[in-house]
C-alpha cells in the first residue's frame, strides 16, 4: 500500500502502477455537486474586504456616524457616475421613491401611473408620499411598463409617472417624457434594479426629473446594510428631499416642515463608495453571464430575457419564463440550482392593493410574467461551468416535459 505524509496509509488504490488517490475523487465530486446559490454577496466582497475595513476603521476613530465627508464623497460619486448635478443619500430605495415624489412636490390626492409588476415597494411609497397609484400593465416582452398604457391612463388627476426599470433594464424612457412633456407630468424613475444601465447614451436615474436607487445589499451595487438616494438635474429638487428627509430641517433645530428620518450612515456611504468604483466592471461581468445564458439555453422551449433597442440591461435579475415554472424550481433545486421568484403575484393581485385593479385578467401581461417567471442565479462571480450545469439541467428537464407530452399524446 502506498504510504502518505508521516507514514500514514494513503487512502487510495493502485492499478497498473497508477495510484489513484480516492482524497481527490472525492473532492472533486463534492465541488461537482457544491449547491449554486442564487447570489453570492462573500464573493463580492472578497477583493475589496480590506479596503472596506480600513475606511471603516476611520469612521470609527473619528465617530462620524451621520453624515460627514463619507456621505458628501459618495453623493457626489454618485451624481458624476448616473450623470445628474445632485445626488441625495437616503435610508432605502422605498425611500427615496417616496422622498422624490415628494421633492417633486407631490399633493395629496394626486394619481401616480406605475407598473402593475413591480415590487411592492414601489406603489407602497406612492402611497406613504400620499399619491393615488394607478397601475398600468407592460410590455410582454421586456416586462417594463408600456407607454401606450401610460396614455390611456391619464386623467385630469394625473400628476406623475413612475417607470420601474425592472430586472436590470431601462423602459422606453424616450416615450415616457414625450408623454409627460405633452400632459405636463413629472417623472420619477424606480431605478432600483438598473443602476449603471444605459437608455440611448444616459443613464437610467438621469433621464426623468429624479430617479430613485436602493442599495439594499442584493442590488448590482449593494450597502453593508439598507440605503438609497434621490439623483436629480435640480437643485431645488435636491433640497427638498435633503429638508424632507431629515424631520423637515437643513440647519439644526430649525424645522421648515414635518419631514422623515431618513438619512444614508457613514459605514454603508464609505462602502458604496468604493463598490461604485466597481460597478462597470460588475455589471459588464453580469452581462456576459447572460449571454453565457442565451448561448447554453437557445433553441429549448423556455422564453428568454429579450432587450429592448437603443438601451443596455445589466441583469440585477436574469428571468426566463415557462408554462410549469414550479415544476422547473423544484427540479433546479433538486438539482442542487438556487433560483428565486420576482414577483409571484402582481400589486393589484396583493390584499392592500385589489382595489387597484379589477381581479385577475386586469393586467394580462403582468400576470404573465408572475405566473411564468423564474430568476436564475445572476451574480458577476458566476462562472461558466456553473452556466454550463444549470443549462444542463433545464435542457433535461424540457427534454423530460417533451418525452411525458409524447406519452400522454
Amino acid at each position: 500500500m502506498q504510504e502518505g505524509i508521516a507514514g500514514e496509509a494513503s487512502p487510495g488504490l493502485e492499478a497498473d502502477g497508477i495510484v489513484i488517490d480516492l482524497r481527490d475523487i472525492e473532492s472533486k465530486t463534492q465541488v461537482a455537486e457544491e449547491r449554486i446559490p442564487f447570489l453570492d454577496l462573500a464573493l463580492q466582497h472578497r477583493d475589496i474586504k480590506d479596503e472596506i475595513l480600513a475606511t471603516w476603521s476611520s469612521i470609527l476613530d473619528t465617530a462620524g456616524f451621520i453624515g460627514g465627508r463619507h456621505v458628501d464623497q459618495f453623493e457626489e460619486d454618485l451624481a458624476r457616475f448616473v450623470g445628474t448635478s445632485c445626488a441625495v443619500g437616503v435610508a432605502n430605495g422605498t425611500d427615496a421613491i417616496m422622498l422624490a415624489l415628494r421633492g417633486l412636490g407631490l399633493q395629496d390626492g394626486d394619481e401616480v401611473i406605475t407598473a402593475a409588476n413591480t415590487f411592492f415597494a414601489t406603489v407602497e411609497a406612492i402611497e406613504h408620499a400620499g399619491g393615488v397609484p394607478v397601475l398600468v400593465d407592460v410590455d410582454p416582452a421586456t416586462a417594463t411598463i408600456d407607454p401606450n398604457a401610460v396614455e390611456e391612463a391619464i386623467t385630469p388627476r394625473t400628476r406623475f409617472i413612475v417607470p420601474v426599470h425592472l430586472y436590470g433594464q431601462p423602459a422606453d424612457m424616450d416615450a415616457i417624457m414625450a408623454i409627460a412633456d405633452y400632459h405636463d407630468l413629472l417623472v420619477v424613475e424606480d431605478n432600483a434594479q438598473a443602476i449603471g444601465a444605459v437608455y440611448r447614451g444616459r443613464r437610467t436615474g438621469s433621464i426623468g426629473h429624479a430617479g430613485a436607487v436602493s442599495f439594499y445589499p442584493g442590488k448590482n451595487l449593494g450597502a453593508t446594510g439598507d440605503g438609497g438616494a434621490v439623483t436629480t438635474n435640480s437643485h431645488e429638487v435636491a433640497r427638498a428631499i435633503r429638508m424632507l428627509a431629515n424631520h423637515g430641517s437643513l440647519t439644526k433645530y430649525n424645522h421648515v416642515a414635518v419631514g422623515y428620518n431618513s438619512r444614508l450612515d457613514a459605514i454603508h456611504a464609505a462602502a458604496l463608495s468604493i463598490k461604485l468604483r466597481h460597478l462597470d466592471e460588475w455589471n459588464a461581468a453580469r452581462q456576459q453571464v447572460a449571454a453565457s445564458y442565451a448561448s447554453q439555453l437557445s433553441g429549448m422551449p423556455i422564453d428568454l430575457p429579450q432587450v429592448g433597442s437603443d438601451r443596455t440591461h445589466v441583469y440585477h435579475l436574469y428571468v426566463v419564463r415557462h408554462h410549469d415554472r414550479s415544476y422547473l424550481q423544484r427540479t433546479l433545486d433538486s438539482a442542487g440550482v438556487s433560483t428565486g421568484l420576482h414577483y409571484p403575484t402582481p400589486i393589484h393581485l396583493t390584499g392592500p392593493f385589489e382595489h387597484l385593479g379589477n381581479g385577475p385578467g386586469s393586467f394580462p401581461a403582468s400576470e404573465d410574467w408572475a405566473l411564468r417567471g423564474l430568476s436564475l442565479p445572476m451574480f458577476a462571480g458566476l462562472d461558466t461551468a456553473q452556466v454550463e450545469r444549470i443549462a444542463s439541467e433545464i435542457r433535461r428537464f424540457t427534454m423530460n416535459q417533451d418525452v411525458l407530452t409524447l406519452d400522454s399524446a
